[in-house]
């Protein structure tokens, strides 16, 4: 597929008509009545209407045969969709990052129209799209093979490579990787996920990979580049797993993939062209057949043989190892609580047959008091559910996934119950809660602000509140608490104390509005945090 400006504006309002009709239907089955779809600021409106009309997004889940995760990632594509064209007309013309952003939106309605029968519209054009598939196997195939091919270049043998993965993620997971790859190569028993994720780690991007995608024109749907390639990739491993489970991509899918592939191959090329890497993706795409037959064919058999890569790519490896590491704490303190506990168990039997040995009378009637009141105390603490059993009743899973779309769709009891329960949360998680107000559930997370532990989260977290503001957010109550309390380390205030210099500079020499508007952006985010 070609992805010309006019390809690209046609594709972008294919996908618009897509979405208005599903908007039809959707909002329809969610009892609003409508007669024409418009574009996604009015089916947001409409979404919400329908949220408070059924009482919650948990309704509004269950009548699109969602769950609530599934839900909260459909509202943020949305969302992120929205923004991306707030004045969009027909016929007007439309950027790679917009279409990309609308075809997220379409494949994700693809997806909930699988789930929910009562949903008809259609989503692909008219071609045969068996075609599509093997320059998608190409493609994806091709993605593989230039990650592991950067790898290889920053860990040029296997030592070296196998001393690095121990470091990171321990003798175990090197031990896994080394029984399941038929070669004895450690990449080749890694699922996509992992091998990408020592593509993606911030720690190791900067380190090995940054010269290879700093490219203007590519990876530029996010804030950052890394950030974007961690996206693209995580639904490459999606669309990957479809094919090995045999399943056809759709012609949205592939279109998609065809933008992934193109952005993701773009500066590699260049940097094989100018000699700065021997990874050649021109190559990788254009091998013969039988290659990409028996790459597959490999594919298949690890599939069958491990199961699918059904895990996400980790936000790092930093993040990944602390919680293996934190696993083997609890296990190491829970066998240590145990066998204490039996210790101490049998010196208090110990002790009390002593006393009753030396105490004891014939006249003495043993009191069933005791044992009565200790049953008492147990029921009445066993008819006191904890935070976890609650969840359990009510269907939801102790997952990290499901206290997050708690906070995407403002559900402050199932909020508070994870939070009650003690786990953790990231100040990434707020975004969307951010962008629609929900500042219930925003001030129940500062209420637990030592459950925060996402490291370092704040350059992440002022980009976005930066791009949020130059849209027309305000720097509101709510936003300046999140800065106050997690924001106001010396290196973060040195570091903004720098955007502030820098966006100054940048006014001094060009002196237009758009320069003042982020001058003051910076600077008000400054004030709050110094």
């Amino acid at each position: 597929m070609s992805t010309s400006s006019r390809q690209v504006g046609q594709h972008f309002e294919h996908c618009l008509s897509i979405i208005r009709q599903a908007s039809i239907e959707i909002l329809t089955l969610l009892k609003l009545r409508v007669t024409e779809g418009k574009d996604p600021r009015w089916f947001l409106e409409q979404l919400d209407q329908a949220r408070l009309n059924l009482g919650g997004w948990g309704a509004v889940a269950q009548r699109l045969g969602i769950n609530d995760s599934q839900l909260s990632e459909f509202m943020l594509q949305l969302r992120h969709l929205q923004q991306g064209i707030p004045s969009y007309e027909h016929g007007q013309g439309a950027t790679e990052n917009q279409l990309i952003a609308a075809l997220r939106f379409v494949v994700t309605l693809e997806q909930i129209k699988q789930q929910q029968p009562l949903l008809m519209f259609n989503t692909g054009y008219a071609s045969d799209g068996e075609q599509l598939q093997e320059p998608a196997l190409r493609q994806l195939r091709a993605v593989e093979l230039t990650i592991r091919g950067l790898i290889g270049e920053a860990w040029p043998d296997e030592p070296h490579l196998h001393h690095f993965l121990k470091s990171q993620f321990g003798p175990q997971a090197c031990a896994r990787w080394h029984s399941r790859s038929p070669s004895g190569e450690m990449l080749d028993g890694m699922t996509f996920s992992e091998m990408a994720l020592l593509l993606v780690d911030k720690k190791t991007f900067s380190r090995h990979f940054t010269s290879f995608f700093n490219y203007a024109t590519a990876l530029t749907f996010l804030v950052e580049q890394r950030l974007t390639l961690h996206l693209f990739l995580d639904d490459i491993r999606r669309m990957r797993n479809s094919v090995l489970a045999h399943r056809t991509l759709g012609e949205m899918e592939c279109l998609l993939l065809d933008l992934y592939a193109q952005q993701i191959a773009a500066p590699v090329q260049r940097a094989y062209e100018q000699g700065r890497t021997r990874v050649n993706p021109a190559s990788l795409m254009a091998a013969d057949g039988a290659e990409v037959q028996q790459f597959w064919e490999r594919a298949h058999d690890y599939a069958r043989a491990y199961g699918l890569d059904g895990r996400p790519i980790p936000d790092s490896i930093e993040r990944l190892s602390q919680k293996t590491r934190q696993r083997a704490d609890t296990r190491e303190r829970i066998i240590a609580a145990v066998l204490w506990s039996a210790v101490g168990v049998t010196v208090l039997v110990m002790a009390l047959g002593g006393i009753w040995l030396l105490t004891a009378t014939p006249e003495v009637v043993p009191s069933a008091v005791s044992p009565i009141e200790e049953q008492a105390t147990a029921a009445e603490a066993r008819a006191t559910p904890s935070p976890r059993e609650i969840l359990a009743r009510r269907g939801i899973l102790w997952d990290s996934n499901a206290l997050r779309s708690a906070i995407d769709s403002n559900n402050i009891e199932v909020a508070e119950l994870f939070l009650r329960g003690g786990m953790n949360w990231q100040l990434a998680w707020t975004d969307l809660a951010m962008s629609a107000g929900h500042q219930t559930v925003l001030n129940l997370l500062l209420r637990y602000r030592l459950q925060m532990d996402e490291p370092k989260p704040c350059r992440r977290f002022i980009n976005t509140l930066t791009h949020e503001m130059s849209q027309g957010a305000p720097l509101n109550t709510v936003r300046k608490s999140y800065l106050q309390t997690f924001c106001t380390t010396p290196a973060v205030v040195a570091r903004q104390r720098q955007a502030v210099d820098n966006a100054q500079r940048r006014n001094q020499a060009s002196g237009n509005a758009e320069s003042k508007k982020w001058l003051l952006i910076q600077r008000s985010i400054y004030e709050v945090i110094r």
